[in-house]
């Protein structure tokens, strides 16, 4: 930790990157020294001059995991684990309700193209990708039976 910067310079580095979690916010600031005290009361301000939002950050999040071909089962998991109430990612979550099965199929064809399942294995294995994705299983199941 440099002296020269206040707690409220380096969140706000870090704010500029790249929305945060509160949550990954008060972790990073701990990391660099600051007290739990003195980061709470940080992320207070911010929260309250609206500069930090789990659900802005959350909003974002999904976008960027959306993009790269993620299913919503994983990005809740992963926002879950960023500190992020399962009410917010909820409402996010749902709004992409009608994208879900484009992303998964798209992903299956970038990694197995139009190439038919000829044995059960195969068909485990192309599942068990979907599913570590993060995609639902009901999904799945309807997408790879009607190949």
């Amino acid at each position: 930790m440099t002296m020269s910067r206040s707690i409220t310079e380096v969140a706000m580095g870090l704010l500029a990157r790249r929305e945060h979690s509160e949550l990954e916010l008060n972790r990073k600031l701990q990391q660099k020294g600051f007290n739990e005290e003195a980061t709470e009361q940080v992320i207070e301000k911010l929260r309250s001059n609206n500069l930090l939002s789990n659900e802005r950050f959350a909003e974002t999040y999904i976008n960027m995991r959306r993009q790269r071909g993620y299913g919503p089962l994983r990005i809740a998991q992963e926002l879950k684990e960023r500190g992020v109430d399962a009410d917010v990612s909820t409402v996010y979550l749902d709004e992409l309700a009608d994208e879900w099965q484009g992303i998964m199929i798209q992903q299956y064809r970038k990694k197995y193209g139009n190439e038919l399942i000829d044995e059960f294995k195969e068909k485990a294995k192309r599942m068990r990708f979907l599913q570590h994705r993060g995609y639902p299983l009901d999904m799945i199941n309807q997408f790879i039976n009607n190949q």
